[in-house]
């Protein structure tokens, strides 16, 4: 089947649709993270072209360094699926996955991950570390896109860094 430049067009279109549609799912959850004062990262995964799950950053909240928006997502993900392996499943999140984050999307197979705003302090998917790629390489292979609706996603954090360094201030 041979496709014309507007057919291809048209596909194109609607995958950055899609991508746009379950980053602002992300992104909404990210806002939910900004209300309780969280670090603002939300997360969807996504299955059979549906959000399966959603969370977002509750560390704060929860007292819990593991309570990242991904893993968060992950456990729920597992749960609600009743298996450990998410292979036919993508996650969109707001900001490039930390160390931590990338070794759970790793071992719970996620197809592909989509993330928003880069993080050269310690994001670890290709800014300061690429887990996804290690020498030695792991059983399985994630994919991955950045920068989708970056300057939304990079929004929400400066706006939310910005505010708790005036908090600070007033201290």
């Amino acid at each position: 089947m041979e496709f014309t430049p507007e057919d291809l067009q048209v596909i194109i279109t609607a995958m950055e649709d899609q991508h746009i549609k379950f980053m602002k799912a992300a992104l909404k959850e990210a806002q939910k993270a900004y209300d309780k004062k969280e670090c603002p990262i939300g997360c969807v995964i996504v299955k059979d072209g549906k959000v399966f799950v959603r969370a977002h950053n509750l560390k704060l909240t929860k007292s819990n360094a593991l309570m990242h928006a991904e893993v968060i997502a992950i456990d729920k993900a597992c749960k609600k699926l009743g298996d450990w392996r998410l292979n036919d499943m993508d996650m969109y999140v707001t900001l490039e996955p930390c160390t931590m984050c990338s070794g759970a999307i790793v071992q719970s197979r996620i197809r592909k991950v989509y993330f928003g705003a880069y993080e050269p302090k310690s994001g670890a998917v290709c800014s300061c570390n690429d887990i996804f790629n290690v020498e030695h390489g792991h059983n399985h292979k994630v994919e991955f896109e950045g920068g989708v609706m970056e300057e939304e996603c990079s929004e929400l954090m400066l706006k939310f860094f910005k505010e708790m360094r005036e908090r600070n201030k007033l201290k």
